[in-house]
C-alpha cells in the first residue's frame, strides 16, 4: 500500500525537531568571557602581569651583570618565593574568611609600591652601589613573596565568584593561562630592548604603573556578598582540617605532591640559569635581548598550551594531558642543555614552556573542580605553596648545584640534565598512578554533572577489561 505522502503530492515530508547547535570551537574558547566581572578582570590583568614580566627579567639581569654568580641569582629567586612556603596554608585559611575582592585590592596595591621601590633602588649608580642594590632587591623580594603568599590563593579562589558557572571555571583557568603566558611573550622581549635603550630601571617603573589597571578593574566589579562564614575554629585547627582534607583524598595528594616535584626541579633550574645561556648564546653585548627572547619563546609555547586547553569542552581526559606534558617538558628541558646555538634553542625553550604550562594548568583546573567551596581556599594556598613556594628551594638549588658542577655554561647545563632526568622519573610514576586517580574521580564527576553514569560505568568496565581480574 502506498503511503499518504505518495496520495497526497502537496504534503510536505515530516522534519526532524530542530536541535541546538553543537557550540563551536571559537564559542567553548570564549564562554568565560559571557561574565562581566571576569571580562573586568582580564582586561585589568593582563596590563598588569606585562609589568610582571619586565619586572622579572630585569630583575634577573640585573642581578647577574652586576655579580655575575650564579647563587646570587638563587638567592634572590629563593628570598622572593620562601615566604609563599611558609606562609601559603595559613594564608588560605584566611582567604576562607575574608572578602576576597577587598583582599585582592590591597595585595595589588602593595605589589605596585614593591615595583616602585625596586625602581628606585635601580636608580642607583651601579658600580658604585653594588652591595645596596642587591641587598634591596632581596628585601623587596622577600616583600612581594609574603604579598603574594596571600594574593595568590586569593585571586584563585576568587575565580568562582567571578565564574559562578561552574561548566565554565575550566574555560576560565585555561584563559587565565592564555592571558599569562600572552603577557609572558611580550614582556620578557619588551624588557630585553628596554634594557638595552634606558636601562632595567624604567621596567620597574612601568610595572608599578600597571597595576592601577587591575586595581581599577576589581573596583568596577559587581560581586554578590558570600554570606560570612561562622566560625569558632582556630586558625591552627582550620589548616589542619585543610591538610587533613588534601592528604586523604589521593587524587589531590597526588597532583599537588607532583606539582611540587615539578617545581622544586624542572621550573627552577631553567628560569634561574636562563642569564647565563643568555650571555652565552649572544655575547654579553647583547645578553638582555637573548634573554627576552628565550623567555618570550617559553612564553609563546606556554601561550599555544593555555589556547589548546581554553578550547577543551570538559575536564575529562586532562591527566593524560598531564602526563604528555610533563614528558615533553622534562625532554625540552634535557634537549636545551644540549643546545649549541639560539636559532636551536629558541623551539626548545618554546616546547618546555608548553609542556610546563599544560601541566601546571590542568593539575589547577582538576583541583577547582575536585575542590569543596568551603576548602577551596585552603586547597588552592596549597596549589600556590607546590607552585610556587617550592620554587625558592629549586631557585636555591640550581644556583647552587650551577656553581659547584662547572664554570658558568658548563656548571649550568651538568644542572639541567639532571633536572630534566627528575622531571621524567616524575612522569613516569604519575603514569604508574594515573588509572586509580581516574578510577576515583569518577565518582565526582557524575556527582557534579560532568560525566552521566552511565558513561562513567562504561569507562570503569573498559578499564577493567584492560587490565583483567585482580589477583
Amino acid at each position: 500500500m502506498d503511503s499518504d505522502a505518495s496520495q497526497n503530492p502537496d504534503a510536505s515530508p515530516q522534519r526532524p525537531s530542530a536541535t541546538p547547535a553543537e557550540p563551536t570551537r571559537f564559542s567553548l574558547f570564549l564562554r568565560a568571557f559571557s561574565h562581566r566581572n571576569y571580562r573586568l578582570f582580564f582586561l585589568g590583568q593582563i596590563v598588569s602581569l606585562v609589568g610582571t614580566f619586565l619586572t622579572q627579567v630585569a630583575t634577573v639581569w640585573l642581578v647577574y651583570d652586576l655579580t655575575h654568580d650564579p647563587r646570587l641569582l638563587g638567592i634572590v629567586g629563593f628570598a622572593g618565593q620562601i615566604p609563599m612556603f611558609l606562609l601559603a596554608p595559613v594564608a588560605g585559611v584566611w582567604v576562607d574568611r575574608w572578602n576576597r575582592r577587598r583582599l585582592l585590592v590591597i595585595t595589588q596595591t602593595l605589589s605596585g609600591l614593591q615595583s616602585l621601590g625596586l625602581a628606585i633602588a635601580a636608580f642607583l649608580p651601579h658600580q658604585q652601589h653594588v652591595t645596596p642594590i642587591i641587598i634591596a632587591f632581596i628585601c623587596l623580594a622577600a616583600l612581594q613573596g609574603f604579598i603574594n603568599a596571600f594574593d595568590m590563593p586569593g585571586r584563585q579562589a576568587f575565580l568562582v565568584e567571578m565564574v559562578p558557572r561552574r561548566e565554565d571555571l575550566g574555560n576560565a583557568i585555561a584563559l587565565n593561562s592564555t592571558m599569562v603566558h600572552g603577557a609572558r611573550l611580550i614582556g620578557p622581549a619588551l624588557a630585553g630592548f628596554l634594557i638595552q635603550l634606558v636601562g632595567p630601571a624604567l621596567c620597574f617603573g612601568l610595572d608599578a604603573i600597571s597595576y592601577i589597571g587591575v586595581i581599577a578593574a576589581l573596583l568596577a566589579m559587581h560581586i554578590e556578598p558570600r554570606p560570612p562564614r561562622q566560625t569558632t575554629h582556630s586558625v591552627l585547627k582550620e589548616l589542619r582540617e585543610g591538610l587533613g582534607y588534601v592528604w586523604n583524598f589521593t587524587p589531590m595528594r597526588v597532583l599537588l605532591i607532583v606539582m611540587s616535584l615539578l617545581s622544586l626541579s624542572g621550573m627552577p633550574a631553567l628560569t634561574t640559569l636562563m642569564p647565563i645561556f643568555a650571555e652565552h648564546f649572544g655575547g654579553k653585548a647583547h645578553s638582555s635581548i637573548t634573554l627576552g627572547f628565550l623567555m618570550g619563546a617559553s612564553g609563546l609555547g606556554a601561550l599555544a598550551g593555555a589556547l589548546y586547553l581554553a578550547g577543551r569542552p570538559t575536564v575529562v581526559g586532562l591527566g593524560r594531558i598531564m602526563n604528555i606534558a610533563m614528558f615533553a617538558f622534562g625532554a625540552a628541558i634535557m634537549g636545551f642543555a644540549y643546545c649549541s646555538r639560539l636559532a636551536i634553542a629558541l623551539p626548545v625553550v618554546a616546547v618546555a614552556g608548553c609542556g610546563m604550562l599544560l601541566a601546571f594548568a590542568s593539575a589547577n583546573t582538576l583541583l577547582q573542580t575536585l575542590t569543596e567551596e568551603r576548602m577551596r581556599g585552603r586547597v588552592m594556598s596549597l596549589f600556590a605553596m607546590a607552585f610556587v613556594g617550592m620554587a625558592p628551594w629549586g631557585n636555591l638549588l640550581a644556583g647552587t648545584a650551577a656553581a659547584h658542577l662547572g664554570p658558568q655554561v658548563l656548571g649550568a647545563t651538568r644542572t639541567l640534565l639532571i633536572a630534566g632526568a627528575i622531571v621524567l622519573l616524575v612522569c613516569a610514576r604519575f603514569a604508574f598512578k594515573l588509572p586509580l586517580l581516574r578510577k576515583l574521580i569518577r565518582p565526582i564527576y557524575v556527582q557534579k554533572g560532568i560525566l552521566p553514569p552511565e558513561l562513567a560505568s562504561g569507562m570503569q568496565t573498559a578499564t577493567e577489561e584492560v587490565k583483567g581480574p585482580e589477583r
